[in-house]
C-alpha cells in the first residue's frame, strides 16, 4: 500500500486515530484522514446485524476457531490506515493478530453497509484499500441501491462473484458458509435464526 502523497505532518497516523476518537464512535482512518461515520439509519443496523448473527452463529455452530466484530473495531493495515468495517471475520489461522484495541492485520472478510454518507468511501477508497491490503472477500450492501455486491480476491484483484439462478453466494473463506442474496435485499428481513438453520443444514 502506497504511503499518502500529502505532507506526513498533515497525516493521522493510527497511535493519533487510537487518541483521537472516543471509544464507541465509529470511524475509519484512510490515507492519514479521519472519516467519522454518521448514525446508523434502522434498515442499515437491521442488516448489520442479520450478517453479524449468520456470522457468529455459523462460526459457533461449526466450531471454526473465527472471531467476527462489529462496527467498532479497526484493523490496523498501515501506519495510515486503519478502516473499521461494519461487520468482520478474521480467520481462525489469524486470530493471533487479535490485540486489546484492535486487529493488528486485515479481516479475511470485509463486511460494509452503505450509508449516504459512506458510498463514496465504501465503493471506492476503502474497496481499494481492502483490496490493497489483501482482505480475501469483500461485500458491499447497499440498501439504499437495493442492490449488493460480492468480490473475491484473485491476484490481488477484486473480482465481481457472478451468482447462480438459485441467488446464492458460496464464501471461499468461511468453509461451509453460503446465503440467498434474496435475503439482503427483503424488507423486512427474513427470521435471521430461520436462515441460519438453513445454511447449517445444507
Amino acid at each position: 500500500m502506497k504511503r499518502p502523497s500529502k505532507p506526513a505532518e498533515d497525516l493521522i497516523t493510527v497511535n493519533d486515530f487510537y487518541r483521537l476518537v472516543p471509544d464507541g464512535q465509529k470511524a475509519d482512518l484512510l490515507d492519514g484522514v479521519i472519516y467519522m461515520a454518521s448514525p446508523d439509519s434502522i434498515r442499515s443496523n437491521d442488516l448489520t446485524g442479520f450478517i453479524d448473527f449468520l456470522f457468529r452463529g455459523y462460526n459457533s455452530a461449526r466450531n471454526l476457531g473465527g472471531r467476527v466484530f462489529v462496527n467498532r473495531v479497526a484493523y490496523r493495515l498501515t501506519r495510515y490506515h486503519a478502516p473499521e468495517p461494519d461487520v468482520g471475520f478474521v480467520r481462525p489461522e489469524r486470530v493471533h493478530l487479535i490485540a486489546k484495541n484492535g486487529v493488528k492485520g486485515s479481516p479475511s472478510v470485509a463486511v460494509e453497509v452503505v450509508s449516504r454518507e459512506s458510498r463514496a468511501r465504501d465503493y471506492g477508497r476503502k474497496k481499494r484499500t481492502y483490496e490493497k491490503a489483501g482482505v480475501e472477500e469483500y461485500w458491499i450492501i447497499d440498501p439504499l441501491k437495493n442492490r449488493v455486491e460480492l468480490h473475491q480476491l484473485k491476484d490481488g484483484r477484486f473480482v465481481p462473484v457472478p451468482l447462480g439462478a438459485d441467488q446464492r453466494f458460496y464464501s471461499q473463506v468461511i468453509s461451509g458458509f453460503w446465503l440467498d442474496v434474496r435475503w439482503l435485499l427483503a424488507d423486512p428481513l427474513p427470521n435471521e435464526y430461520q436462515c441460519l438453520q438453513q445454511i447449517l443444514q445444507s
